[in-house]
């Protein structure tokens, strides 16, 4: 019997029993996925992380997935799993609390000032303007943009990135996840389409980003959440089609 037949022959028997050591024993077989995505996302996190906290948080994750695979929904295990291993993680960075609520509510504050501004003014706003339209100095504009994206721990962009798979395993079962995705991506500006496949795709961080672009990491922080908001209201948009 070839491995992949064991494994499926594995996987039957725990659809039929649910027995615990099957669960385990396809636990050990998808262990280097929980790996690979807990590697993934330490790559934006603060030293201070154990990267073995999150291969833990990263099994609970692993677990529910097993648990609630079902293959008649026409996607493989792996592209199940991910979104849920990556939650799973997310769930337990949110525990650790490395960026204090308070900077996230003022973050979120300056973010929708950001949105705001720009349709008032049909234009990216300068610092000086959106510090205005908050009420606060521009260097603790600054200071909460640098707080932020030095600990690569912004828990909106994580949640983004499970949006984005929600959404692509919501088209999987329709068949036309590349076509429906890039439909949403190009619908941003030029501009935020770059930054959005810089910074998710390639890796970037938003000071190499304003290094690429010729421009202040300050700027690529406020163009970069004004392209998530976008992009989280049309991936909540193609999730409910």
């Amino acid at each position: 019997m070839s491995p992949s037949d064991d494994l499926e022959q594995i996987w039957n028997e725990f659809r039929a029993t649910g027995e615990a050591s099957l669960r385990n024993r396809l636990v050990l077989q998808y262990a280097p996925l929980v790996k690979y995505v807990a590697g993934r996302l330490r790559t934006r996190m603060p030293d201070s992380v154990d990267p073995d906290d999150l291969v833990s948080d990263g099994v609970l994750g692993l677990m529910d997935a097993i648990e609630r695979f079902e293959p008649a929904r026409g996607l493989s295990f792996q592209t199940f799993a991910v979104p849920r291993i990556r939650g799973a993680i997310i769930d337990g960075m949110r525990s650790m609390d490395f960026v204090p609520r308070s900077v996230r509510d003022k973050l979120r504050t300056v973010q929708r000032a950001q949105v705001s501004l720009e349709e008032r003014l049909g234009r990216v706003p300068e610092d000086v303007e959106v510090a205005r339209e908050v009420g606060i100095p521009v260097q603790q504009l600054r200071d909460l943009s640098r707080q932020a994206n030095s600990n690569h721990a912004n828990l909106d962009d994580f949640d983004l990135a499970d949006e984005l798979s929600s959404a692509a395993d919501h088209q999987v079962e329709q068949g036309d996840v590349n076509a429906s995705l890039m439909r949403v991506v190009d619908q941003l500006a030029e501009r935020d389409q770059v930054i959005i496949a810089l910074y998710y795709f390639e890796g970037l961080t938003l000071a190499e980003i304003g290094q690429v672009l010729g421009v202040t990491e300050s700027r690529v922080s406020q163009v970069h959440r004004r392209a998530t908001t976008t992009l989280r209201e049309k991936l909540v948009a193609l999730d409910s089609a």
